[in-house]
C-alpha cells in the first residue's frame, strides 16, 4: 500500500494544517487532500508577500496542490502568534464547514534563528525568544481558538509536529538550549492535550518525520529532489532521508484509523507509522530515521541505510 488510505476515505473531513507554506507542512496537506479531504492551508508566506524566511513557496501553492491531488485546498495567510488572525481563520471555517476534524499544527518558522551547538548564555537571546514564540506559543494560540470547533464532533484528531520523538529527545541535546527546549515543549504539548482532549472524545498525538528532504534541506545540501542521492558524498547519512509526503501519510492514515484514540498523548515517528498501517513514501521505500540515528548514525558507524527503508 502506497498512500495507507484509498482515495476517498476521508472525503467530508476537514482539515486544517497550520504552518503549510513547505516541509513537512505541505506534504501532510497535500497527503490529506489525496484522500480527499477539504484542507485549510495557512502560513505567512502568500504570492504578494513573504515570510522573513525570504522563499518562494507560498500558502496558494499549497492549496493549490492539495486540490491536484483530489481534495479541496483553501488557503488563508494566517499569522499565528496573532490570536485575531487566528480566531477569525477558525470562524471563517466554522462558518464555512460548520466543523473541524483534523487540526495539525506545523508552525514553526525557527531554522534561521537558533544557533548550533551555542550554549544558552552565547546565543542570541532575542532569536531564542523568538525561537520559542514561534515553535510553542502558536500552537497554543491555535488549540485555544480551534480546539472548541474541532470538538464539535466526536473523533476528532490533533497532531503536534515535532522533531524528534519523546524517548529519543529525552536522551539525546539536540542542537541549542533553545531547540531542544521547543521540541520537548511540543512533545508534552501533546501530552497534555491528550489528558483533555481524550475524555471529551478526541485524539491528540505529537508525530516527527525523519530527516525530511524539505525544500529547504535540498537547497542547503545543493540538490533536488531528483538528485538528492548526490549529496551522499559529503553527508552520507543522508541515505536515510524521506521526502514531506512521508510524514504526511502517516497523518492521512492517523485521521483515517477508526481506532485512532489508541494513541492518544503519544509520541509517534512516520517510520514508526509506516509500519503499522502499510503505506511507503514515494518511492516505495519505508525509511525508519530514529531507528537508524540511534544504531547507526549516533553510534558512529559507517553510514548503511540496508534494514533501515
Amino acid at each position: 500500500m502506497r498512500g495507507g488510505t484509498s482515495p476517498g476515505s476521508l472525503r467530508g473531513k476537514v482539515a486544517l494544517v497550520a504552518g503549510a507554506t513547505r516541509g513537512a507542512g505541505r506534504g501532510i496537506a497535500v497527503e490529506l487532500g489525496a484522500a480527499g479531504a477539504t484542507v485549510y492551508v495557512t502560513g505567512r508566506s502568500t504570492r504578494e508577500r513573504r515570510s522573513e524566511y525570504d522563499r518562494p513557496e507560498t500558502v496558494e501553492d499549497t492549496a493549490d496542490l492539495v486540490t491536484a491531488a483530489g481534495g479541496r485546498g483553501i488557503a488563508v495567510p494566517t499569522d499565528h502568534l496573532v490570536p485575531s488572525e487566528v480566531e477569525v481563520l477558525v470562524a471563517r471555517i466554522a462558518d464555512e464547514q460548520g466543523r473541524l476534524d483534523v487540526l495539525v499544527n506545523d508552525i514553526w518558522g525557527g531554522e534561521k534563528l537558533f544557533e548550533w551547538d551555542s550554549p544558552v548564555w552565547e546565543h542570541n537571546l532575542d532569536n531564542g525568544l523568538r525561537l520559542l514564540r514561534l515553535a510553542v506559543e502558536t500552537h497554543a494560540i491555535t488549540n485555544h481558538h480551534a480546539l472548541p470547533l474541532l470538538l464539535r464532533h466526536p473523533g476528532g484528531l490533533v497532531v503536534e509536529m515535532t522533531d524528534g520523538t519523546a524517548e529519543y529527545n529525552r536522551n539525546t541535546y539536540r542542537n541549542s538550549y533553545f531547540y531542544d527546549l521547543a521540541k520537548w515543549s511540543v512533545l508534552r504539548a501533546a501530552f497534555a492535550l491528550g489528558q483533555e482532549l481524550g475524555p471529551r472524545g478526541a485524539t491528540a498525538v505529537a508525530l516527527t518525520p525523519g530527516w525530511l528532504r524539505s525544500e529547504m534541506m535540498l537547497d542547503n545540501f545543493g540538490v533536488t529532489e531528483e538528485n538528492w542521492r548526490d549529496a551522499l558524498e559529503r553527508v552520507p547519512h543522508f541515505g536515510i532521508s524521506e521526502t514531506p509526503y512521508y510524514v504526511g501519510r502517516a497523518v492521512a492514515a492517523l485521521a483515517a484509523d477508526s481506532d485512532v484514540a489508541r494513541w492518544n498523548g503519544e509520541s509517534l515517528s512516520s517510520g514508526q507509522l509506516a509500519q503499522e498501517y502499510g503505506f511507503t513514501d514515494r518511492d516505495g521505500s519505508r525509511p525508519d530515521a530514529w531507528r537508524y540515528l540511534v544504531e547507526v548514525q549516533d553510534t558512529g558507524k559507517p553510514a548503511d541505510v540496508t534494514g533501515y527503508r
